[in-house]
């Protein structure tokens, strides 16, 4: 069962976790399933990563809260001790979507897009930092590449350059959108304390 957060007519706040897509066929079917109604996808988290995630119950409200999440904050263990304290990322994303694999370049080009970050340290623990990330933009694999390109993987994450055999080190822990019914802005959070490697840094 997946764990719902918060539910109403409109809208479903649930934690997805790793391994399933955040498409139709992935989690999207698994609450269809769960809660009997339709579920409409109107952000995603990449397969190997867990955390916060909204679904519309109906196509008002799909449409309502497509590209108007915000608040996207993510918890990530990067391999890098001497990561500084807080910083800014912006660069230039281009996905290839044969490899299912995002690059950092110098130059725009033909689906290239720019990315934008801010990232604070809030643990350090031998050899790793966990780090609280704010997204400021939406590509794909967008903060794995971001860090990885910095000579600094995410814990697990294999496809940029980690050597560790885990879970990708990436955990969606807050977001905030609008109440489609009250306009009420809305903010969840939660916590990976139990999770590894997470639970290191408690």
């Amino acid at each position: 069962m997946i764990k719902i957060i918060s539910l109403n007519d409109d809208y479903v706040v649930c934690l997805k976790p790793v391994g399933l897509s955040s498409q139709d066929d992935g989690i999207g079917k698994e609450l269809a399933k769960q809660l009997s109604s339709e579920i409409y996808c109107v952000h995603r988290l990449d397969k190997a990563v867990s955390g916060l995630m909204v679904f519309a119950r109906n196509k008002k409200t799909a449409a309502l809260l497509s590209g108007n999440i915000t608040n996207k904050h993510y918890l990530a263990v990067v391999e890098n001790r001497d990561l500084p304290d807080e910083d800014e990322f912006n660069d230039l994303l281009y996905h290839d979507k044969n490899r299912n694999k995002s690059y950092v370049v110098k130059r725009e080009r033909k689906g290239v897009k720019d990315a934008k970050l801010r990232y604070k340290v809030v643990g350090r623990k031998d050899d790793l930092c966990l780090v609280d990330v704010e997204l400021f933009t939406g590509r794909t694999h967008q903060i794995r590449v971001q860090f990885a390109s910095r000579k600094m993987p995410l814990l697990g994450d294999g496809k940029y350059g980690s050597k560790v055999n885990c879970d990708i080190a990436l955990f969606s822990c807050s977001l905030s959108f609008k109440d489609p019914v009250s306009n009420e802005l809305l903010t969840f959070k939660t916590e990976a304390e139990d999770i590894y490697p997470f639970n290191l840094f408690n």
